[in-house]
């Protein structure tokens, strides 16, 4: 029987959270009343993760497991579990109960009204410190001001999809998966249900609240828009500008004497903040050319180690 409802689930040490969250996943999708399948997208974990889930699979014939060769990344697990679906509907939610299981039969509704994406937009944020949630702001302020696509704020990989928007991910095949955004760029029929972000059921997030939400922030950024580049010529070229009226106000007092303003010429601050956005600017362009560098070499996103329970050979 084809699945109605596919819900992928990137995995990466999380044993404690598992059987919670498939009790609350399975109580509602009786509720839907939907044939369905339960993917477990694993990076390969230290901890039980991989037995609790293969456990499971022997009492409910309707979950799932993709094991990768090694650890490629939450992205890349969520893209895994999506293109691996057979679904005529996908959800991807994380294991954590940070998002509610239960919106996923409001969600299922409002897409069976004829749209093709309904996303989660978080109205509140329980657990996350005030420098995430400034982190969070502006990051999405610089993305929904630079990019060409308009990736809606607030909002994590808690979704629901069409078989349609499915295939044109299929389609877009990049190895930066920054999969809101690319949601946003096949566009389509989309709207939102609002909800309140609970705190992680049990255990520990597994990635940096900083440097996870600069890194996710860039990649929406530079993933969607070449304009920062744009912004760091004209920032150039003013510079330029200050730096040969600097340079012509220094000449006038040479040639006719006047007191020199003291210091002028080698003002450390001047000479550093004219480093620093040198610097900006060749680190973003590094940003672009790794992305092309890595495009180009045309590796696989990621590379699957063992399914189980998808009626193929283990």
């Amino acid at each position: 029987m084809i699945p109605q409802v596919s819900v992928v689930v990137p995995v990466y040490k999380e044993e404690v959270n598992i059987r919670p969250f498939l009790a609350r996943v399975e109580a509602v999708m009786d509720r839907v009343g939907k044939p369905y399948e339960i993917i477990f997208a694993l990076d390969p974990s230290p901890d039980r993760s991989e037995e609790v889930i293969v456990s499971e699979i022997n009492r409910n014939s309707y979950i799932k497991l993709l094991l990768f060769s090694r650890r490629f990344g939450q992205p890349a697990a969520t893209m895994a579990g999506i293109l691996s679906c057979s679904g005529h509907t996908c959800v991807v939610i994380d294991v954590d109960l940070q998002d509610p299981p239960e919106l996923i039969e409001l969600m299922y509704n409002k897409l069976v009204e004829g749209n093709e994406v309904v996303y989660a937009r978080r109205r509140s944020r329980k657990g996350e410190t005030i420098i995430k949630r400034t982190i969070a702001h502006l990051g999405y302020w610089m993305i929904n001001h630079l990019s060409d696509v308009a990736i809606p704020r607030n909002t994590g990989d808690f979704r629901i999809m069409s078989r349609r928007v499915i295939e044109e991910l299929r389609r877009l095949n990049e190895n930066h998966g920054f999969l809101r955004g690319l949601v946003a760029y096949v566009g389509f029929k989309q709207t939102f249900i609002e909800y309140d972000r609970d705190e992680r059921f049990g255990g520990r997030g597994n990635y940096n609240r900083f440097t996870g939400s600069l890194k996710i922030g860039l990649n929406g950024l530079i993933s969607f828009s070449s304009r920062p580049l744009f912004v760091m010529s004209i920032v150039g070229f003013v510079i330029a500008g200050l730096s040969f009226l600097l340079g012509g106000w220094y000449a006038f007092q040479r040639l006719f004497g006047a007191d020199l303003t003291p210091g002028l010429p080698t003002t450390v601050l001047v000479i550093s903040f004219f480093a620093g956005v040198q610097l900006l600017g060749l680190g973003l362009i590094g940003e672009y050319v790794g992305r092309i560098y890595d495009e180009v070499k045309r590796r696989p996103l990621y590379i699957i180690d063992r399914q189980v329970n998808f009626g193929q050979q283990e």
